[in-house]
């Protein structure tokens, strides 16, 4: 088959795409016929060993999967050769990943796509609605009765939180760019604050006035001064952040307030609790409530390029989508 694969970590460069031995699925595993792939942050930073886990050489790049059942081992019961499928947790922890024309995925990784749902627009949301949902419900314990702050709200995994948040009951208030304000809103947001303005965080306090039950910012920011600020008593915070992040986290303030403050990589989720997401998102997607804002379609030998464009900030909340050919 082939594969975008490294044989050691990297830059973008280091991304082969050639062939590799067709991969052969264990007794609880499922031999799956990729048809579409995506780039996250999370999968630059496994490469260039920013974030180390185990991994087998050669390689193979990508997090994310959806395509047809090839072959089942006899203990992965529940799928057939032909089901359309997802995964959002390979490549990492041993596990090889979802660039490649086929993948092996435990039986228990691997959920079913949503009759009629396209697999370019899956790929596209599965990992981010599934980072949200978690960080809202495992970690963030969120309240229907409760203000929930999401930062960067226009982005991959920010709209989903705003969307997942609205629709769980809570008073959404959101930061996004003035030009992405009417989208946000459609997402559910009751108030959109342009994260540019000056004097963002008085209008936080006014948009808040009982403060901030739970506070999510997907925007990379984590300016903790600003959220133990306007934190609710007992209001949590959810941390997302890259490698590199280092804010100052004023500690006697949100001792005072009971806060709490919850770091989250999904790439430690028990498979219970990516099983639990893989609900809720297939529970949208088949509702036709979750798709990508902005997508761009390219071949599977294009990962490289997706790579180099994803550190490089130049998707702006674009989704790449890496197709392999296979008809679907």
């Amino acid at each position: 088959m082939r594969a975008a694969f490294v044989e050691k970590l990297g830059s973008p460069e280091e991304i082969h795409f050639d062939e590799l031995p067709t991969p052969r699925p264990g007794p609880t595993d499922v031999l799956v016929d990729v048809i579409a792939t995506t780039v996250n942050p999370v999968d630059t930073f496994i490469r260039s060993g920013d974030f180390r886990t185990p991994l087998p050489f050669p390689f193979v790049v990508g997090r994310d999967v959806v395509g047809k059942v090839a072959e089942a081992g006899p203990g992965a019961t529940g799928f057939a050769p032909g089901d359309l499928v997802w995964c959002n947790s390979l490549g990492h922890d041993g596990r090889q990943g979802a660039a490649a024309e086929q993948a092996v995925v435990p039986v228990e990784r691997l959920y079913p796509l949503p009759a009629g749902v396209r697999p370019e627009d899956a790929v596209a949301v599965v990992h981010p609605a599934a980072t949200a949902c978690l960080a809202l419900f495992t970690h963030g314990r969120v309240r229907p009765d409760e203000t929930v702050l999401v930062a960067g709200a226009a982005g991959n995994v920010g709209s989903a939180a705003v969307l997942l948040a609205a629709r769980a009951g809570a008073r959404v208030v959101a930061t996004a760019s003035a030009s992405d304000a009417p989208y946000v809103r459609s997402l559910g947001a009751a108030e959109v604050l342009d994260y540019r303005d000056p004097s963002l965080p008085g209008r936080l306090a006014e948009a808040a006035p009982g403060g901030v039950g739970l506070w999510i910012d997907t925007s990379g920011v984590n300016d903790l001064a600003i959220a133990v600020e306007l934190l609710a008593p007992r209001g949590r915070i959810v941390l997302l952040a890259g490698p590199a992040a280092r804010p100052v986290l004023p500690v006697g303030p949100l001792y005072q307030k009971d806060g709490s403050i919850t770091g989250f990589v999904i790439s430690h989720a028990s498979v219970a609790e990516l099983a639990d997401a893989a609900v809720v998102v297939n529970r949208l997607l088949a509702a036709g409530l979750l798709r990508p804002r902005a997508a761009e379609v390219l071949p599977l030998s294009a990962t490289s390029e997706a790579h180099r464009r994803m550190e490089k900030g130049e998707l702006h909340g674009k989704r790449i989508v890496l197709r392999t050919g296979l008809a679907h």
